[in-house]
């Protein structure tokens, strides 16, 4: 680029600005969503008297997370939940919505009592403590839409320690649903050896507190209290004593949280920072996450089992709560927590319990060897493959298939780094694995497009969708796809189809029953996002260089703006960006432009300025058109209504006689 009156001198171009920041992307997702739910298209199934609640944004690979709630006159709507995937730049390429029919004309007013509510809920434990919570809900989880009250109990079920949850027919009194908070699993022992974990010195004393991990102390169970003492030296080796119990956990959390954030950029257990107690001393061949701590218990031996498997699996349900749609239904969330167990054995890599897919391995915790074997669920008795009967079977048997899928993923059906073979149920045997790394960053992703309504089937869309986004050349969607046929998942109409080549993420890949979702939203307003600039390159793509803050070239309005070609030599600079233009609407593109030109004649066009969507031409500039100030130019685009249009800037500059195209305040507005 050139100032007009030095045709001849080219200048170096100002440096391209930094790309979008995290903080930007998750501004520019929020704004993006909120923009999209004003629409109300028809896939969030939105009633006349609904509201939507945005929640934080997640991000990951790249990618934002969006989740939202819903209520229905000022009740939350259980099952109404959504998830809005944007790419950094807020161009939406996902959603994943668990309400399947508009919540209309229903009444709130309850026949049944609060008391009355409770009295059920209590009735579904053996014996109750307390009640935590009732609430006056609508639930649209199944079926049509109704009244209910969801209580919150705790107490012991027959199955021991429980924390349930309850949901009533306000009208009739029967229950609807029931969801134990108490996720329990058992595991491996506490032999982890010596190691190094993190602590915290307040004047003269060490705690078992995690100095950078809020909330995740290490306490004995039967007072709640932190370890504490004066030196930095805990346990003393023996498999009994729970300081060597917290030992162990303490130091499988804390590989945890390394693996969260190194393999997938998740702050946290909780994803801001935080995790929950560890509590060791649970009198109970098991461990349990229930929603407010972890509790470690023993093996038959009396040793406390707070090895990977065990602290890996139940942080790993603190995780699943914790994501967009809480814990997974449809008897997925025992394998989810699973492939968590797994992903920080292998992180861990401690020679004292290496990566092996199995759980319950390093101790005998009930005399019958391993619970649980990812590579062939079937040597404990579990299915290795999906069938209509998963959903209803008991919920740690359930997890057999979707082990199985996760080790076909990540290892493939002959591995050659020591890793077991593996059998599939279709007769493939050339599966290839992609990792454990990134298995588990697949499947995390998933998680993040996760509804109330999550199943086996689900999840089969919602990797398929998270391997496209992380891979454009297909590679990772097809052996994703791979490994659920090798399971016998099903096909659903949800799922996306991938081709070698396709821009990742991809647009409009839904995430749910109905077909993918064509641009749709009201028609008013200005879609273009970051349209003067102002925050740099964010949500355009463009030539290194053009979009700068030189003063050589003043902008319009503001600091920022897209200077294009003016070096006087042979060039071409590009910038564009893509905006849905919903079905029906009439879309107006304007622009300030800006040229400056040493071309004299008033016959020729040398240096070109075109402007495209969609690759077709809707308007030209040229050095025949320099003026002194920049001047408003209007074009009628509405002919790309119900399209994603891409919109681009294409400057081309001859071999001599330097001509600036400079755009500033760019619209895309519809009415």
């Amino acid at each position: 680029m050139v100032v007009a009156a030095t045709a001849a001198t080219a200048v170096s171009p100002a440096a391209a600005p930094a790309p979008v920041t995290p903080a930007a992307a998750s501004a520019l997702a929020a704004n993006s969503a909120a923009d999209l739910v004003a629409g109300k298209p028809a896939y969030l199934h939105a009633g006349s008297e609904d509201k939507f609640v945005q929640r934080s944004v997640v991000s990951s690979a790249g990618l934002q997370y969006v989740p939202y709630e819903r209520t229905y006159r000022d009740l939350r709507v259980l099952g109404g939940d959504f998830v809005i995937v944007t790419n950094a730049s807020g161009q939406v390429t996902a959603t994943s919505v668990a309400q399947e029919q508009a919540i209309n004309g229903l009444s709130t007013t309850p026949k049944l009592s609060k008391a009355q509510a409770e009295k059920v809920a209590k009735g579904q434990l053996k014996t109750v403590s307390g009640v935590e919570s009732t609430e006056l809900v609508v639930y649209a989880i199944d079926g049509a839409p109704r009244l209910a009250y969801e209580s919150t109990v705790r107490g012991t079920s027959a199955e021991g320690v429980s924390r349930l949850t309850v949901d009533v027919d306000a009208l009739t009194g029967a229950v609807l649903k029931t969801r134990e908070r108490v996720m329990s699993g058992t595991g491996t022992g506490w032999i982890n050896g010596s190691v190094t974990i993190n602590t915290t010195l307040s004047g003269s004393t060490y705690s078992m507190t995690h100095s950078s991990v809020s909330n995740m102390p290490c306490q004995d169970a039967s007072t709640n209290s932190t370890f504490s003492g004066s030196d930095d030296v805990w346990g003393n080796g023996t498999g009994t004593n729970k300081e060597t119990g917290c030992v162990d956990a303490f130091y499988v959390a804390q590989k945890e949280a390394a693996m969260l954030s190194s393999w997938l950029g998740r702050n946290g257990m909780n994803g801001s920072g935080g995790a929950w107690p560890i509590r060791v001393g649970l009198n109970d061949q098991n461990a349990y996450y229930d929603g407010t701590q972890v509790q470690i218990g023993k093996n038959t031996a009396g040793q406390w089992i707070g090895s990977a498997d065990v602290v890996g699996h139940e942080m790993g349900h603190g995780i699943d709560d914790t994501t967009p749609g809480g814990i997974s239904n449809g008897n997925t969330q025992e394998f989810v927590a699973d492939t968590f167990g797994a992903a920080t054995e292998a992180f861990a890599n401690n020679p004292n319990d290496p990566a092996d897919y199995q759980v319950g391995e390093e101790i005998n915790l009930v005399g019958s060897g391993p619970i649980r074997y990812m590579y062939n669920p079937s040597l404990a008795g579990d299915d290795n493959c999906y069938s209509s009967s998963i959903p209803g079977e008991e919920v740690h048997a359930a997890a057999g298939p979707g082990n199985h899928w996760f080790y076909l993923l990540a290892e493939g059906t002959n591995p050659t780094n020591g890793q077991p073979t593996s059998t599939t149920c279709n007769g493939s045997t050339s599966l290839t694995g992609v990792g454990i790394q990134t298995a588990i960053k697949i499947m995390y992703n998933a998680m993040l497009m996760k509804t109330s309504s999550s199943s086996y089937l689900k999840y089969r869309t919602w990797t398929l969708t998270a391997a496209k986004a992380l891979d454009a050349t297909c590679g990772l969607f097809n052996k994703t796809k791979a490994a659920w046929d090798a399971v016998s998942v099903p096909a659903q109409t949800a799922d996306p189809t991938c081709t070698s080549g396709t821009p990742s993420p991809t647009p409009s890949t839904t995430a749910t029953s109905s077909p993918s979702p064509t641009p749709s939203g009201t028609c008013a307003g200005q879609k273009l996002l970051n349209p003067g600039f102002e925050s740099g390159s964010a949500n355009w793509t463009a030539t290194s260089g053009v979009i700068d803050s030189s003063t050589s070239q003043p902008s319009h309005s503001g600091t920022y703006k897209a200077w294009m070609d003016g070096y006087g030599t042979t060039h071409t600079d590009t910038l564009q960006q893509a905006v849905a233009i919903p079905a029906g609407c009439k879309a107006t593109l304007t622009f300030y432009l800006h040229i400056d030109s040493a071309e004299t004649t008033t016959s020729t066009q040398y240096d070109k300025l075109t402007v495209t969507v969609n690759g077709t031409s809707v308007a030209t500039y040229s050095n025949l058109n320099k003026a002194t100030g920049y001047v408003l130019r209007t074009v009628n685009i509405s002919a790309y209504a119900g399209t994603t249009a891409t919109l681009k800037f294409t400057a081309a500059e001859d071999s001599s006689l330097q001509t600036s195209f400079v755009v500033d305040d760019t619209a895309i507005t519809l009415s």
